[in-house]
């Protein structure tokens, strides 16, 4: 970890030694030229931070420089991470990015501007060690066409709330495009069902594509999708996307306050065979659980401690590249 702050607390450096042997013990091994970890992570209101040590009742934002340094030390368990509720004042980041070091880097979005887009960007850390940008950029724009459909067949009517980004990396010897989205949460789970449909038919289209930029697709982030096995899930599962089963578990909880939710996925491509349609092995998942551990000596309730950390359980896949 590259030192930015002088002098942490003797509180500070306990807990986080605490929350290195935790991570340890439950997140595998970066393992050179052999497997590559791949995470999503929404952050929640990843924007502006406190810089002091401990931050007090009156403070707005509560993230402090101690949670900075608990989530520095779980994004760099991962190879690239996709992180969502990125917001337009990146101060978080750009503090988190010094944290990691020289090897890492980024990649992110303007910040959507329209009301329900809620001033956030899509972004990527990479270590750059082991993974490198390949060359693709873009932001999933939905077909004219598309918009034209009868509403009744739950067609989305409009763009895309936050538009999903895709990024092409490369690892050893295989090129791979993670697609992040987090998708519109709206009054109920009715609003979510276009947007969740048109985005698995846009994923399935270009995955379909022989002479598409490449075929190792993985979509993750936020899905917003409720429970396991919910209409949405059935929703977005049926143009043949497939979550594995170590993240189908109720072992991988999501959010810190409701372990039944299911928002955020890791997602790629089977065939008709169930075979899947990436030149990567898969090997493992699963998420992490940092709640007893990350500023536990702190005594916070859970709802302060989602602003200073997240509501969210970050997300990891585990693939075998070489």
């Amino acid at each position: 970890m590259t030192k930015i702050y002088n002098d942490p607390p003797s509180f500070v450096l306990k807990n986080l030694q605490l929350l290195e042997a935790d991570l340890d013990s439950k997140i595998p091994p970066k393992k050179l030229d052999r497997n590559l970890l791949i995470a999503t992570w929404n952050i929640r209101a990843f924007g502006n931070l406190t810089r002091k040590w401990r931050s007090d009742e009156e403070d707005s934002p509560k993230r402090d420089l101690h949670s900075i340094l608990c989530i520095a030390a779980i994004i760099k368990r991962f190879d690239v991470i996709a992180i969502q509720e990125v917001r337009a004042n990146i101060r978080a980041l750009r503090d988190t990015l010094k944290i990691l070091g020289d090897n890492w880097s980024l990649i992110l979005t303007d910040v959507t501007r329209e009301d329900k887009g809620n001033g956030e960007r899509m972004a990527y850390l990479f270590d750059t060690r082991r993974v490198n940008l390949s060359g693709l950029a873009c932001e999933l724009v939905v077909p004219q066409e598309w918009l034209k459909q009868d509403i009744s067949s739950n067609a989305l009517q409009t763009q895309f709330a936050r538009t999903p980004y895709a990024v092409s990396f490369k690892s050893c010897d295989k090129t791979f495009i993670l697609v992040t989205l987090h998708i519109l949460y709206g009054k109920n789970s009715s609003e979510r069902i276009p947007e969740l449909k048109a985005i698995a038919k846009w994923l399935a289209d270009w995955a379909g594509d022989t002479n598409a930029y490449h075929q190792n697709m993985i979509t993750l982030g936020d899905f917003n999708i409720n429970a396991r096995g919910d209409l949405l899930d059935k929703t977005f599962l049926e143009e043949g996307l497939y979550v594995p089963q170590q993240l189908q578990h109720p072992s991988a909880t999501r959010s810190i306050f409701d372990q039944t939710k299911y928002y955020d996925q890791i997602a790629w491509f089977r065939d008709n065979k169930e075979t899947p349609n990436l030149s990567m092995e898969f090997q493992n998942a699963g998420s992490y659980n940092f709640l007893p551990i990350a500023l536990q000596n702190r005594d916070l309730s859970k709802l302060t401690l989602s602003y200073m950390i997240s509501d969210h359980y970050p997300l990891w896949a585990e693939f075998k590249v070489c």
